[in-house]
């Protein structure tokens, strides 16, 4: 009889139901049992993440004039902080994407994940580009201005540029034809892609922000107004990254 260990082994490696994973239904241990149960767990998760990966694909190719067209993704990380840059990234991805199951809005990845996801995109897109927007532009333009300015400037970084642009929520106004997806992280692999590259970028830069100004916590709250950030701007006011036209940083200066 073959021991568990075996069993959990050849298990582990199996990427596809195999036909000896129907006798261990008949094994009496208990362990086997829990093994088979453990991976069909696995292997059902992978279904469904290989399948949403397929949809996403799906409403990309839509979008293609002609098989070859190359679909952009863009998406920005910081419109509603009190502080920092307004992230925005650009990303065409490849015809194969099998590697990227489990790609996702960047708000339902765990930091662990999309950094791994980050570094994927980055070797494997076949173009990708990340723009940063100061604070002090963010000011004189008002986010919606700054923020639509940085997702084309991203846009049109890219090389070779895109047939197609896809933004999440932002009618851009760029040479190529472009649609705004409403939800478009969720609904699009490629601004999936691109939601990744702005949101550890963005963290990326807070983490560095903290270094400079550690009084504010911005590692923990990345620029946005809790509880903790707004007892630090009470007591030490605002920073130079600190956007000055967001309340209450505004009213903040104008006592100062």
């Amino acid at each position: 009889m073959e021991t568990t260990a075996s069993i959990k082994e050849r298990l582990q490696q199996a990427e596809t139901l195999e036909p000896w994973m129907e006798d261990l239904k008949d094994d009496s241990r208990k362990s086997v049992q829990q093994a088979l149960a453990s991976w069909q767990r696995r292997y059902d998760k992978k279904l469904v993440l290989l399948r949403r990966l397929e949809e996403k694909q799906a409403f990309d190719r839509q979008f293609k004039e002609q098989n070859h067209s190359l679909v952009c993704g863009i998406d920005e990380a910081g419109r509603g902080p009190l502080a920092g840059p307004v992230v925005t990234a650009a990303v065409i991805l490849p015809e194969d994407c099998s590697a990227f199951i489990g790609l996702d809005d960047s708000k339902m990845i765990a930091k662990a994940k999309r950094n791994e996801l980050a570094q994927l995109i980055k070797e494997q897109a076949v173009s990708w580009s990340v723009h940063i927007q100061p604070p002090e532009v963010i000011d004189r333009l008002n986010i919606y201005q700054a923020t639509k300015q940085s997702m084309e400037t991203a846009a049109t970084s890219l090389a070779p540029a895109p047939d197609i642009v896809l933004a999440d929520a932002m009618k851009l106004t760029v040479a190529m034809p472009s649609e705004a997806i409403i939800k478009g992280d969720a609904k699009s692999l490629c601004i999936a892609a691109a939601s990744i590259l702005a949101k550890t970028g963005r963290d990326d830069l807070m983490d560095e922000y903290a270094r400079l100004y550690p009084q504010y916590g911005f590692s923990k709250h990345a620029g946005y107004g809790t509880k903790e950030h707004l007892t630090a701007l009470d007591v030490h006011g605002p920073c130079p990254i600190h956007r000055k036209t967001f309340e209450p940083v505004k009213s903040m200066v104008q006592q100062r």
